[in-house]
């Protein structure tokens, strides 16, 4: 068997098969028989690599950009957004990616900025990190945000933000550009006048939600979630809940945002979660198809991915790619955000996990991330 796959082999190396492939490409035709290997992975092996990016320096470049953008000019946003290194220039979705299916930024908005409103064929969320007054306008309705708000701005639907407070506001974007992009789906059109005015009362959705996930009468029939501002409150009171039992041994005590009217995830194409990993809580290692972007938002500890240890502290924000090995550990009480595209991998029924059975469910840590500086 051996002999047959050598001469195998030897006759795919021939000058014959060599001229013959070369011949071909000329007319814009591929060679599968050299294809195969480099597409038809035995499991999945994403480009995205592992990283992590600090809060200190997300703080520091983004009070720079301040002294040279505003809303007005630089693009309408004031955001530095995550490129995965192992996603390059080189590649169709490369630019703007932090996984091979989706997009986050960190973006400043400042005290009597507005940024105009837009819309987008893109799904949107946001996770406030700090400061407070600052508000987004989605669809004519004004959501004043605060520190750990967690808020969807769904796909084709008017939306800009404003600042009537006094502090710096500091958010997480995410959404689904490179999904879009590579699939030949993008729209993008700007609001004529600028940012829109409210029509309807101020967080309007959030009072018509004020019994949680009681939902109102009539709101079975919206496939937009319909509540458009998950108050950071609300999120820790469901996890202390939660905190009566006993914490999955993956993720700790987490819960997921969804869309009250279906139950599925609060955005249809990105599913949102927050974690809770007391302090000293190690979780068992595992691996699945989803990718996942996670926001240090409270406390400190460490992720181990693929053997290497990333050690990370609030506000900074780390990636864990495709098929990759990975648990935690808090140092002290802890709260991850995260964002990941397993509702992609649920539509085309691609999700699948594995638990690692090796030393108790832990790796061993091989190397230490150190980030560029």
């Amino acid at each position: 068997m051996a002999e047959v796959k050598d001469d195998v082999k030897e006759f795919m190396g021939s000058d014959t098969v060599k001229d013959f492939t070369k011949d071909i490409q000329q007319y814009n035709l591929g060679p599968l028989w050299e294809a195969i290997p480099a597409i038809m992975n035995k499991t999945p092996k994403p480009q995205a690599e592992a990283y992590l990016w600090s809060g200190e320096l997300l703080n520091k470049k983004l009070m720079e950009a301040a002294e040279i953008f505003t809303p007005e000019r630089g693009g309408e946003r004031r955001a530095i957004y995550f490129q995965n290194p192992g996603l390059t220039y080189r590649q169709p979705w490369g630019w703007a990616s932090t996984t091979q299916t989706l997009y986050a930024a960190v973006q400043l908005l400042l005290p009597g900025e507005e940024a105009p409103s837009h819309r987008h064929t893109q799904s949107a969320l946001r996770f406030i990190s700090e400061g407070e007054g600052a508000y987004t306008i989605v669809q004519g309705e004004r959501l004043f945000m605060e520190e750990g708000d967690f808020l969807t701005t769904p796909k084709n639907l008017w939306h800009g933000h404003g600042h009537l407070g006094e502090k710096p506001m500091i958010w997480m974007d995410a959404l689904d550009i490179p999904t879009i992009y590579s699939i030949g789906g993008t729209f993008f059109e700007p609001y004529a006048d600028g940012l829109q005015q409210p029509d309807v009362p101020d967080n309007f959705s959030e009072l018509r939600y004020n019994g949680g996930i009681v939902r109102p009468v009539g709101d079975g029939k919206f496939t937009i979630a319909p509540l458009a501002n998950y108050k950071w409150t609300r999120t820790v009171d469901a996890i202390k809940g939660l905190m009566n039992f006993d914490p999955d041994p993956y993720d700790g005590f987490a819960i997921e945002y969804i869309n009250p009217s279906t139950g599925k995830s609060a955005n249809p194409t990105m599913g949102s979660r927050m974690q809770h990993l007391p302090k000293g809580f190690h979780t068992k290692a595992h691996r699945h198809t989803h990718s996942v972007i996670y926001h240090a938002h409270k406390g400190s500890g460490y992720t181990v991915i693929n053997g290497i240890r990333f050690d990370w502290k609030k506000g900074d924000y780390f990636v864990v790619p495709n098929w990759a090995w990975h648990e935690h550990v808090a140092s002290e009480d802890a709260y991850l955000f995260s964002v990941n595209d397993l509702p992609i991998m649920d539509r085309f029924e691609l999700e699948q996990e594995q638990v690692y059975d090796s030393n108790n469910g832990h790796q061993d840590v091989t190397d230490e991330f150190k980030a560029v500086r």
